[in-house]
Parts: C-alpha cells; structure tokens; sequence
C-alpha cells in the first residue's frame, strides 16, 4: 500500500498498440509515476507492433530495448528504480522469476480472454475463428505460467456478428484503458484485491500458423466467414489458393441454405467488380469483398 500522497511507482512493458495505448493513459494519471519502460526496436512476430520510445522521449521516462537473447539486462534497468508495481501488457513470452518477484504487487499482465478459459496464444483470432459470442478483457498478476496467475481485473465483453478482428480489438482496448484506471487507483489507496484462477476450468489456445488462415471452400460459409473476419486488420488476412497462388481476403458475407447441395465446393457461383461468390458445404455459398482482380476467375470455374 501506498502512501496517499506518494504517488504509484510503476515500471512498464510493452511493443504493441495496447501497450502504446495504456502507457499514454498511466502517464496522464495523477496518482501514478511511470519510471522506466521496456519495449523493442523492432518485431517479427507482433503485427500490430508500436515502438514506444517516442513517447518515452516526448515524456522524459528513461526506457530500455530488450535483446530477447539477452533478457538479464531488462531485470538490471528495473531493478534500478524502486517500484510498487511492473505493467506487462502487449509482450511475446515470459518474464523470469526475479523480474516477477522484483516488487510488491509483482508484474500485472493483461489478457484478452475471459480466463481462466482460453489461456495461450492468438486470443482474439481464436475467438473469432471459432465463433465464440463473449469474451473478456482480463488482468491478472502474472507467474510462472501462462496467464494463470490471480485475477485482478475482468470484464466481459459481447461479441457481435458484426465484429472483425478490428472492431473487436478496438472494444477489447477501450474497456481495458477504463479497467487500468480503475485497478491502478485500487492499487495507489490498497484496496485492490486478487481472485486465485481456477485451473479446472483452463484451457490453452495454440500458436496459429499461416495453414490456419487457408480458406478450405468443404468449409461451411459461416465457418469461411468466421476465419476471414479473424483475420481482418491489424492480422495478415485470410488465404485462399487460385492455380498455386495465394490471394488475401479481409471481408465477406455469407449466404445460407440457397444453393443445390450437388454442386461441389470452390466453384465460382458469381463474379461482380472484385468480389466472388464461391461456393461453400451443403447449400452455402459466401461472397469474398475486395479481390484481387487476378484473383477473379470465370464463373463456372473452381478456386
């Protein structure tokens, strides 16, 4: 607990849009002092990746990059402030145990996923790709494990039919700036508390690969169009395959129930400016926004 008048003594982490995001909301708190940050110069595995120097220089805070090869120096620059509390939100692997030790409240992390369910990787993807309705924004003090550590702070949040990975990621974020407010004040008067994760309940999500965003047309449509809404901005975009090529779609729409059950799966039904309607299982088809036009075969023809 925290003195009153001593403000909250806070070392951050982060190389992506919600780290860029949540630092700019700690850094306007009056409660709060932001002391050091750990971000990355560059990154190949973060897509909506944010090097937070600038803002760092713009507010005076020291910061530091992080060699992933070399991590001791992370702990080195931290341990030199003297904190109340480390934020980790937007960071690719785990911390060591000293860096999780090293203050009071220990390392919050953050994690898009209405835990305990749905721990691991790609969260937001996950939940679109597999049709879920609800999910979370959910921070926790992190351990040794992978998002299992004791609840902080959760939300839930609907997910619309109407949601892409876009519009999701936006909502996720808007909540999670509102709940950070809040549990930061709860952490600089000591009233924050933390709820223990029951692992029964847990499950892990896997580390997606480029295979999982190829559109298979055996597919139903509403399966075809959950895959490609996952995949909208700030991800890569969903794949299919025209003779050995693959083409990017980021939007669709689906159409149930319509078509003969005997004609086969991939055949182009349509062709419109640079969309294509493209049959799907049963009597689905779905129609795929924004095609490249070398993409756009004959109709009659097959994907």
């Amino acid at each position: 607990m925290t003195s009153m008048n001593k403000k909250l003594r806070i070392a951050f982490i982060g190389c992506v849009e919600s780290s860029f995001r949540a630092l700019n909301t700690l850094i306007n708190m009056d409660c709060v002092e932001v002391c050091g940050v750990v971000t990355r110069k560059h990154s190949k595995v973060n897509s909506d990746f944010v090097d937070l120097s600038s803002l760092c220089e713009e507010k005076n805070i020291p910061y530091y990059f992080e060699n992933p090869q070399e991590r001791q120096g992370t702990y080195q620059f931290l341990k030199s402030f003297e904190l109340d509390v480390i934020y980790c939100f937007g960071w690719s692997y785990l911390l060591k145990k000293e860096t999780l030790e090293l203050t009071e409240y220990g390392v919050i992390g953050f994690h898009p996923a209405k835990l305990p369910a749905n721990r691991g990787r790609h969260p937001l993807i996950w939940a679109l790709t597999l049709g879920l309705e609800e999910t979370a924004s959910t921070f926790f003090k992190m351990d040794e494990g992978a998002d299992s550590g004791p609840i902080l702070s959760q939300r839930a949040i609907i997910i619309e039919k109407s949601d892409n990975a876009t519009s999701l990621y936006n909502k996720v974020l808007a909540v999670a700036n509102e709940q950070i407010v809040e549990f930061t004040q709860e952490l600089h008067n000591g009233t924050a508390k933390f709820y223990e994760q029951n692992d029964q309940q847990a499950n892990y999500w896997r580390k997606r690969s480029r295979k999982d965003g190829l559109i298979d047309w055996r597919m139903t449509a509403n399966t075809i169009h959950n895959l490609i809404r996952s995949l909208a901005a700030p991800y890569p975009g969903a794949e299919f395959s025209v003779n050995e090529k693959l083409f990017t779609v980021m939007g669709s729409t689906p159409i149930f129930d319509t078509y003969p059950v005997n004609i086969e799966p991939g055949k182009v039904l349509s062709i419109k400016e640079n969309e294509l309607l493209v049959k799907c299982a049963g009597r689905d088809a779905i129609w795929l926004h924004n095609i490249d036009p070398n993409a756009l075969n004959e109709i009659g023809e097959y994907l």
